[in-house]
C-alpha cells in the first residue's frame, strides 16, 4: 500500500508541476498577446475544468506526503515527505490566496462589458503562478527522492 502511495503522490505531483509548468510556457504567453475582451473569453473556458479538478489533485498530493512522511521509518525519508508536503502546501496557499481571487474577478466580467479603468490582472496572475509552479516543482522533486531515498 505504501508503494502505491508513493506513486499517487509523485504522479499527482508531476501532474500539478506540469500542468502549472505548461500554463507557463505556453498558455499565459497566448493570452497576454489577446486583447482584453478575448482574454476573458478564454480565460473563463480554460477555467471551467481545471478549477473543478486541480485543488483536489494538490490536496490529495499534500495529504499523502503527510501520510507518508508519518509512516516513513528513515529519518531522510520523512524529511523529504514533509519538505514534498510543505513545497504542495504552498501551491494550495497561492493559488487559493492569489490566483483564485483573481479568476473570480475575471470570470465576474463579460467580455464585451470590460468597464473603463480595467486594471489587467494578467501580470499578476502570471507571476503567482510561476510562484506556484516552482512550488509544484519543488514538490514534485522532493517526492521522488523521498520515494527513492
Amino acid at each position: 500500500m505504501l508503494e502505491l502511495l508513493s506513486v499517487l503522490a509523485l504522479a499527482g505531483s508531476g501532474l500539478v508541476a506540469g500542468v502549472l509548468f505548461a500554463v507557463a510556457i505556453s498558455v499565459m504567453p497566448a493570452l497576454l498577446a489577446m486583447p482584453p475582451d478575448r482574454y476573458v473569453f478564454t480565460h473563463k473556458l480554460l477555467g471551467r475544468h481545471y478549477d473543478r479538478v486541480m485543488p483536489f489533485i494538490v490536496a490529495g498530493s499534500t495529504l499523502i506526503d503527510v501520510f507518508l512522511a508519518v509512516q516513513a521509518e528513515q529519518p531522510e525519508r520523512r524529511a523529504l515527505f514533509v519538505v514534498a508536503a510543505v513545497f504542495m502546501a504552498g501551491v494550495a496557499a497561492v493559488s487559493q490566496t492569489k490566483n483564485v481571487p483573481i479568476n473570480n474577478r475575471v470570470k465576474a466580467l463579460e467580455p464585451d462589458g470590460i468597464p473603463a479603468g480595467w486594471q489587467d490582472p494578467r501580470i499578476a496572475w502570471r507571476n503567482w503562478n510561476l510562484v506556484r509552479m516552482a512550488f509544484a516543482m519543488a514538490g514534485c522533486l522532493a517526492t521522488g527522492a523521498a520515494v527513492v531515498a
